[in-house]
């Protein structure tokens, strides 16, 4: 077989030659693209900001949310499992699940907006309306996953229950943890999603407190950052909430 692969047979003068060409091409080459590379971040960095984040990077996250939000609808579920596939969740963040004395004296407040005033209930309030139950894939933006059951009930039929008769959906729903160290930003078509779910239950047990007991959000059409534990304020609004990760630089949106 031909050798494809013809050696050269130089001087070794010429080849002395021969490698310093190639040496300072590569010295050359390697440095356009080292100053390209740190103009580039230079560049970045030194954008205008929108919020809390260059705007490049800004408009990259807003442009995922958008591509998300057009593909939600109703009728596409999130994939639900058999029994026999249910992994466990492990305790992942602990931002408002602090003070452990706050599960003796919990209750939770929902703030209708419009000039309604805020009134409080207790988990049997909302254990009293229709019970759901629904396997599902729990996806951390970490990169990790994990199926799990949940027990609980459809926001949408917590909304229809207590919200004032006649009172208009608002566009988004900000939700906290009773210390507000840690809150969420919701549009209200996700929030109304039929597998969105306030829960009580983890596999068949109580929520225990790194879990989010006595009641959390579970969204399964968005990432993990989106599932609050211990929720402790449910507010309506017109302006779009703030938003924990999003804050830290997180897609607001955070659809899967």
């Amino acid at each position: 077989m031909t050798n494809r692969h013809v050696e050269l047979d130089l001087p070794e003068q010429d080849a002395q030659a021969r490698l310093k060409r190639m040496t300072r091409r590569g010295f050359l080459i390697g440095g356009v693209a080292a100053v390209a590379g740190i103009g580039g971040y230079k560049w970045l960095t030194g954008a205008g900001h929108i919020g809390d984040r260059p705007w490049p990077e800004r408009d990259v996250l807003n442009f995922n949310g958008d591509v998300a939000r057009a593909y939600l609808s109703d009728a596409h579920l999130a994939r639900t499992y058999r029994p026999d596939q249910i992994g466990k969740l492990k305790a992942n963040g602990g931002y408002g699940l602090d003070d452990d004395d706050e599960l003796k004296t919990w209750k939770l407040v929902v703030d209708p907006g419009a000039g309604i005033k805020p009134f409080n209930l207790q988990l049997a309030d909302v254990q009293s309306l229709p019970r759901q139950q629904m396997i599902t894939n729990f996806c951390c933006i970490e990169g990790w996953n994990v199926i799990n059951q949940w027990t609980g009930v459809k926001f949408s039929d917590f909304l229809a229950k207590y919200l004032p008769a006649g009172h208009p959906l608002s566009k988004y729903v900000y939700m906290s943890t009773p210390d507000d160290e840690y809150y969420v930003g919701l549009d209200m078509k996700s929030a109304m999603h039929p597998q969105t779910l306030l829960a009580w239950e983890l596999n068949g047990e109580a929520l225990t407190p790194e879990h989010g007991a006595p009641l959390r959000l579970v969204i399964p059409v968005k990432y993990g950052i989106k599932n609050i534990k211990r929720i402790g304020t449910i507010r309506l609004t017109d302006t779009r909430p703030a938003d924990y990760w999003a804050e830290n630089g997180y897609d607001w949106f955070a659809g899967l």
